[in-house]
């Protein structure tokens, strides 16, 4: 999915709101999101996951096109877990129904 998918689901879901509305509540959640994360929050949203910082160090690293060692800097990169809802409900069975020939099960 997604972000313009899932404000048009949004959109439909919600009739008596504005595209741009949704447009636009879509856009404050995320950039709410990013803030926090960047400042270091842990943002949880319970029954979905939570997004964290991890921070990976400094290392020496390898150019692959010339096999070169260089330098790789330290950087934060953003970590998700998710939550027990959402795990039991990825992975609850689809039931699938059996196709019919002719009108009959088989």
């Amino acid at each position: 999915m997604t972000r313009s998918e899932l404000i048009a689901g949004l959109a439909e879901d919600n009739p008596h709101l504005t595209l741009a509305d949704v447009e636009r509540i879509v856009s404050s959640f995320f950039d709410e999101m990013t803030a926090a994360l960047a400042r270091g929050e842990r943002v949880e949203l319970r029954g979905f996951g939570a997004f964290t910082v991890k921070h990976r160090n400094a290392r020496a690293g390898r150019n692959p096109r010339t096999g070169e060692a260089v330098e790789v800097a330290q950087k934060s990169v953003p970590f998700f877990k998710a939550g027990k809802e959402l795990r039991e409900r990825i992975n609850k069975p689809i039931s699938v129904p059996v196709a019919k020939k002719n009108g009959v099960k088989s």
